[in-house]
């Protein structure tokens, strides 16, 4: 098995809140410690009910200083939300206050839809997305060590290093990493069509840098593991709903498991089809078919390393999924 870490957008569930959901994930967390994983990222998205990862640098702040060893980061930071020398400063005070410990994963999409998006923006050019290359090098140079007559430094930040990758669901962040000699981390956990090209496209133009001399490669997954197939199944369904309701434009909590059976009178064919497609990379069942198929992951894309998301709704459960996951 590769080295596994773990992704967590602060899963709201349904019946619950959000304070209970940053309990869960500092919970969650400190046990993923324990357990041996070696990253624990969390995603910003905005305007969402069932997602409580919105100001992602001050849970990773929360989580570090609930744990030891393990390294917490972003996956990611939606850079054109943010000026970069915002995002410098926050990070570079985290890895001030937790030195080798801190991650800085960007993304060039809102994480949100387009009224939040202007809603966070307005501060901002109108150029955020096309503009996203400039403003990684920008980020990588107020990290990096200070240059002579640099006017403008991030302070905590400047000199730090704090390791930046480039997260994407498309050939563009793939083509970027590559040019940059930056790790990639490929968002195949709910959009995996382009996983295999992307990989290829990153490889084939990765470009050596100080840092990372050869290509480094992450793959999103979903993984829901339990002490049977049966079990496993069910809990499942919580995943299905929720990417049920995005096919159909409903956002809100994580969905209370239900029955495989009712699950298949939720959906059409065609609905059905879609929220298969982006699970496609995806593991649910007993410890022995999540490692089948994460294997055959593996196997399929080469990937250094495996992040993992676990929506589950039961919280105990969430945990049991993942102390499985890592036994194996």
């Amino acid at each position: 098995m590769k080295s596994l870490s773990v992704l967590d957008l602060a899963p709201i569930v349904e019946g619950s809140d959000a304070a209970t959901a940053l309990r869960h994930t500092l919970d969650l967390a400190r046990h993923a410690e324990a357990w041996g994983y070696r990253r624990y990222w969390v995603a910003e998205h905005h305007n969402m009910e069932g997602v409580a990862s919105s100001a992602t640098a001050v849970l990773v702040a929360h989580i570090a200083a609930g744990t030891r060893s393990i390294r917490v980061g972003s996956g990611g930071v939606m850079l054109p939300n943010h000026a970069p020398l915002v995002i410098a400063e926050q990070f570079g005070t985290l890895a001030t206050l937790h030195p080798g410990r801190i991650d800085l994963g960007l993304g060039r999409a809102p994480g949100t839809d387009r009224l939040t998006a202007r809603a966070l923006r307005r501060h901002l050019a109108s150029e955020e997305e096309e503009g996203f290359p400039r403003d990684v090098v920008e980020l990588m140079a107020y990290l990096g060590d200070a240059q002579p007559g640099q006017a403008v430094r991030a302070i905590p930040g400047t000199g730090t290093h704090v390791p930046i990758w480039l997260l994407g669901s498309s050939l563009y962040s793939a083509q970027l990493a590559a040019h940059l000699g930056l790790p990639f981390a490929f968002a195949s956990h709910f959009a995996p069509d382009l996983l295999l090209q992307a990989l290829e496209v990153y490889r084939t133009g990765y470009r050596p840098s100080a840092a990372w001399p050869g290509p480094h490669a992450m793959v999103g997954v979903n993984v829901i593991a339990a002490d049977s197939d049966e079990a496993a199944a069910f809990l499942f369904t919580s995943v299905q709903q929720r990417f049920l309701g995005m096919q159909r434009g409903q956002r809100g909590p994580l969905p209370r498991p239900i029955s495989p059976a009712l699950m298949e009178t939720l959906w059409s064919a065609q609905e059905k089809a879609g929220v298969q497609r982006m699970l496609a990379a995806t593991a649910v069942g007993s410890p022995e078919s999540v490692r089948r198929q994460l294997d055959a992951i593996v196997a399929r894309t080469q990937a250094d390393e495996l992040i993992v998301a676990g929506a589950i709704h039961d919280h105990a459960a969430r945990l049991r999924s993942y102390e499985l996951l890592a036994a194996l």
